[in-house]
């Protein structure tokens, strides 16, 4: 990163699992020729085929400088993010161009260390609920000036118990093509723009936007205007906050009816929470008569009719999954995103208990 932070080298961030999923977007053997850039990233392909997306040197440190700005100056940063993602590598960024440099810890946490000067980390929402569990982990995380949640929906409960215990936790919203968060508790950075358009999708621009993807002006050109993306987000304002309303492809149709998958996952988190061994994660799956079918993995012990029986009086009926297999999830806990992609995939490939 300091080489690539540097203008030495372009880092190519390949995630761990399925490299070869990813590689054919990143085409090592070409040169990037995008002006500045630092770093290539992956898009977390959630919902369809991964991206791969150049950021510049000073798209990083617009974002670095205006989270500093907003979080009342520079500090440590700690890093228990998996660093081929850029929650992780931004994270790292920070840390280097703030000069107070980055230390790394599990992601567990169970080695977070203790500050000894100003310092922030980075979570996602399945690590903030598993220090909340352990009375001496979350004590550390009260000695942080700021714990940042992002990643994936965050349930209003767990921040307000968070915040009962004293943890300073900002959330964030941002996406790979803007260098990660750059909206906090719903406000957005300085230099940052937000907008809403008639279809309730939600526009990110300012300095902290990518130059484009990887070879792929044609898929660069759908999102990108000048220093706007047009996201896959929708979202509306209240009180003068950005709130997201979850993603388009997020919606689906089973029997004609319209089906929110990501405001039903959030119900579902409520239910059994988010740490990856007891949640129940809801997909779409094809089916031939209804177009689409709601279902369940988890990798629990639940049945249908239990998780059926616990979503009843908080789900419409075309929403409540009709099928539950059990397998292990895809690491979704570490990179903040359900990868629902991948877990259709496991899905077609086994039965009902995970073979």
């Amino acid at each position: 990163m300091r080489r690539a932070l540097g203008g030495e080298i372009v880092a190519g961030l390949v995630p761990e699992g399925r490299p070869e999923r990813y590689l054919a977007s990143f085409r090592p053997d070409a040169p990037v020729v995008e002006p500045g850039a630092a770093v290539v990233a992956a898009t977390s392909g959630s919902t369809g085929e991964p991206k791969a997306v150049v950021l510049s040197r000073d798209a990083i440190a617009a974002a670095v400088t205006a989270t500093h700005a907003r979080l009342g100056g520079v500090g440590q940063w700690v890093c228990p993010l998996p660093i081929e993602h850029v929650a992780g590598m931004m994270t790292i960024a920070r840390g280097l161009l703030g000069g107070h440099g980055v230390q790394f810890a599990r992601g567990d946490l169970a080695d977070l260390p203790i500050p000894d000067e100003r310092a922030y980390v980075s979570v996602v929402p399945a690590q903030l609920h598993r220090a909340l569990a352990d009375e001496a982990l979350g004590s550390r995380l009260t000695r942080y000036a700021a714990v940042l949640v992002g990643g994936s929906s965050i349930p209003a409960g767990l921040l307000e118990r968070a915040r009962d215990r004293g943890i300073p936790v900002i959330t964030t919203y941002g996406m790979s093509e803007t260098c990660g968060g750059c909206v906090y508790d719903g406000l957005p950075l300085d230099g940052v723009r937000v907008s809403i358009e008639p279809d309730e999708r939600i526009v990110l621009a300012g300095p902290m936007v990518f130059s484009g993807y990887r070879l792929d002006p044609e898929r660069t050109r759908a999102v990108l205007r000048g220093d706007s993306v047009r996201t896959q987000d929708r979202g509306s304002f209240a009180n003068g906050r950005l709130h997201v309303l979850g993603r388009f492809d997020d919606v689906v149709i089973t029997g004609g009816v319209n089906v929110d998958l990501a405001a039903a996952q959030r119900v579902a988190d409520r239910v059994w929470g988010v740490a990856q061994a007891a949640r129940v994660v809801l997909l779409a799956v094809d089916d031939e008569q209804w177009g689409a079918r709601i279902v369940a993995v988890t990798e629990g012990a639940l049945t249908i009719d239990e998780i059926q029986a616990s979503l009843r009086p908080r789900l419409e009926a075309a929403a409540l999954p009709r099928e539950v297999r059990r397998f292990a999830l895809p690491p979704v806990a570490l990179a903040g995103k359900i990868d629902r992609a991948a877990m259709r995939a496991i899905w077609e490939g086994c039965d009902g208990d995970g073979r």
